[in-house]
């Protein structure tokens, strides 16, 4: 390798580094002099398996919420939502969950969600995906959490685990307490 390629390959793992750097900066926490968590981007999609019913993420105003993004044809996928399905189960309402499914069909979708288990409402992304798109997600499963402001907190990218579900809720927790109606949950869920 000539000695430009080698300095390219180094100021592109700089880059790479500091990007890395403002994400883990802008996503950890809210000390004096660090930026402002981004925002979420706020979302209307068809719940999947209940045709003219919508899921939103206003609907979830005020309570910290878990968005994962995810497809019945994605192999990461498939390991991870038994998993998201148990904790929400195991949370007992506690926790709020969206899940996305990006460019999928819809029978093979809601069969896929059925069959793990899934409790939570589950919005349909279809082709070209727009919510997707518009969170910046370009590979399956990602997860967001997001605190009750809907700002994010974290952001995992690939199939999520329990230990890290736990440790990323815990972010999202500090200093909220749930409401009679956070309480009651919004009662949607995907069939």
């Amino acid at each position: 390798m000539s000695r430009r390629a080698r300095a390219g390959c180094a100021a592109a793992a700089a880059l790479a580094i500091a990007a890395i750097a403002v994400v883990s900066i802008t996503t950890s926490g809210s000390h004096a002099g660090t930026p402002a968590l981004p925002a979420a981007r706020s979302f209307t999609l068809p719940v999947l398996g209940h045709p003219g019913e919508k899921i939103s993420l206003a609907a979830f105003a005020g309570r910290p919420v878990i968005v994962n993004f995810f497809a019945s044809w994605c192999p990461p996928c498939k390991r991870e939502t038994p998993t998201l399905a148990r904790f929400y189960r195991e949370s007992g309402g506690r926790i709020a969950m969206i899940g996305v499914d990006s460019n999928d069909k819809a029978r093979q979708a809601l069969r896929f969600v059925r069959s793990a288990g899934v409790g939570y409402p589950v919005g349909s992304d279809p082709f070209p995906a727009a919510t997707t798109i518009s969170y910046g997600v370009y590979g399956l499963p990602q997860t967001f959490f997001l605190n009750a402001r809907h700002q994010v907190v974290k952001r995992i990218f690939g199939a999520v685990t329990i230990r890290e579900l736990g440790q990323a809720v815990t972010l999202m927790d500090k200093g909220w307490r749930p409401g009679p109606a956070a309480a009651a949950g919004s009662g949607q869920n995907p069939g």
